[in-house]
């Protein structure tokens, strides 16, 4: 697709979750909210539920706002000031949306692309010299093509535990070509492992939420619904977040997902 819209509700999906489940909600969510406007309409509460299955439902949040800041500024913005002003839109999301929306001429560096560019290099970079190297090798006119290839190529070829060196169609431009340590360990923009989820804050309050879901809930169930009965401190931490992030607001002893 070349719908800004949509290139920009695909990667904040993408942001810190697998291809795998974004493909399961990307396509009822761009039925529901096909619009920014559409998006901007609906209340928080709507983006939150039609996030589900997801995970780091902040960024529903932050969908939510970017629309209403598109919504208010009369139209969809085609540049890098611009897009960069929305909530919840960083370096890469800003530029995979001018690439893969506007063709405009810039590299999109992800944690596939960030690996194939430190190991063409030999070294380890920067996120200022990933993005340059990145930018430099664009062809003119080509952006959008030549991103996709490279996100397969990080992604299929020159992966993190088992590059395909051999058959790989740049193998005579890389310095590295799997010998010696790997120039993408530590390198800026690829991404490290997680920490384990379960028994995780971020279960606990993907637990909450996902109860809100169905309705708001006493306030005094929130330790049951997350699964820490026995650790009452940790669980008023976790509410106190999702009440700062904006994600739960409490009225009245109940807890409940925002409603504008």
């Amino acid at each position: 697709t070349r719908d800004p819209w949509r290139v920009l509700v695909a990667e904040v999906m993408l942001q810190q979750t697998g291809v795998a489940r974004v493909l399961d909600r990307y396509g009822e969510f761009c039925s529901r909210f096909p619009t920014p406007e559409a998006c901007a309409e609906a209340p928080a509460s709507a983006i939150i539920e039609a996030w589900r299955g997801l995970g780091y439902n902040r960024r529903a949040l932050h969908l939510h706002a970017a629309a209403c800041r598109i919504r208010a500024t009369g139209g969809f913005p085609a540049s890098l000031e611009g897009l960069l002003a929305l909530p919840g839109v960083g370096p890469y999301t800003s530029r995979a949306v001018l690439a893969l929306a506007f063709e405009r001429d810039v590299g999109v560096v992800d944690t596939n692309v960030g690996r194939v560019l430190a190991r063409l290099s030999g070294r380890r970079l920067t996120r200022s010299e990933a993005q340059r190297a990145a930018d430099r090798l664009v062809p003119a006119g080509q952006a959008w093509l030549w991103n996709q290839a490279l996100f397969d190529l990080g992604a299929t070829v020159c992966t993190r535990r088992a590059p395909a060196c051999a058959p790989c169609p740049v193998q005579q431009h890389c310095a590295w070509r799997g010998q010696g340590p790997d120039p993408a360990d530590g390198s800026a923009g690829v991404s490290v492992a997680q920490a384990p989820f379960e028994g995780s804050d971020r279960q606990g309050r993907g637990r909450l939420v996902e109860a809100l879901r169905a309705g708001p809930q006493p306030a005094a169930a929130a330790p049951r619904l997350m699964g820490l009965d026995d650790d009452l401190p940790r669980a008023r931490r976790i509410v106190a977040s999702l009440l700062a992030d904006g994600l739960v607001i409490e009225r009245a002893g109940t807890l409940q997902l925002p409603v504008e």
